[in-house]
């Protein structure tokens, strides 16, 4: 990291499926600073995804062998699919002072939470139950009974909402938007996060208490 310069920040979004949580994350990688980390996945790609854009796409085999050797800073199993997070750039990232963006489902953003206490876990989700089942519906990559499976994962992760720092609901993109914008700058005016600032401010006056 260059001298002077704050360390990035890890924005963990996550959210039942059919939340909007991929739509919100694209979106957010062409601004200012935000940078993507790339999930590894078992899963088969659906229509329209890229290998390395969307997702890493990887046999078992090969996951197992990064699991194994530590090389996830959080991974995860999800409809019979194995998930995971590569530390290396998102650690690169955080040192450039830029902001890691991670979609990630809840079991993975607590496992990055224990790890990383300063990550900001932004909960999305839409207005109602029924508007979640009916993206879903609409959707049209999954059948009945996957979303029945996954209508069931989201009142399950709705319990563990309180572990999160803030909750944004999805009605309007744009709005959601706005939302998880101003959740980064208030995160990154945190006194905590501007440590260099301070110590600017009082210079070659190191007796002095903050």
């Amino acid at each position: 990291m260059p001298l002077g310069a704050e360390k990035g920040q890890l924005l963990i979004i996550s959210g039942p499926s059919g939340s909007g949580k991929g739509t919100v994350t694209k979106k957010l990688i062409p601004c200012d600073n935000f940078a993507l980390s790339v999930s590894m996945t078992t899963r088969a790609p659906r229509p329209g995804e890229i290998d390395g854009v969307d997702y890493i796409f990887c046999d078992k085999d090969e996951f197992v062998s990064i699991r194994d050797n530590d090389g996830f800073l959080e991974h995860a199993t999800f409809s019979g699919n194995y998930y995971g997070t590569p530390i290396s750039y998102v650690d690169q990232k955080i040192s450039q002072g830029q902001t890691v963006v991670l979609e990630i489902e809840v079991v993975g953003a607590l496992q990055v939470k224990d790890k990383y206490p300063d990550a900001i876990l932004v909960f999305l989700m839409p207005p109602t139950f029924e508007d979640l089942r009916k993206r879903l519906m609409e959707r049209g990559t999954e059948c009945e009974d996957e979303i029945e499976r996954r209508t069931r994962r989201a009142r399950e992760e709705m319990t563990e909402l309180s572990k999160y720092d803030y909750l944004v609901v999805n009605d309007d993109i744009e709005q959601a938007m706005r939302d998880i914008h101003m959740v980064v700058k208030a995160e990154k005016m945190k006194p905590h996060r501007n440590q260099c600032k301070i110590d600017s401010f009082y210079g070659n006056n190191p007796d002095v208490d903050i």
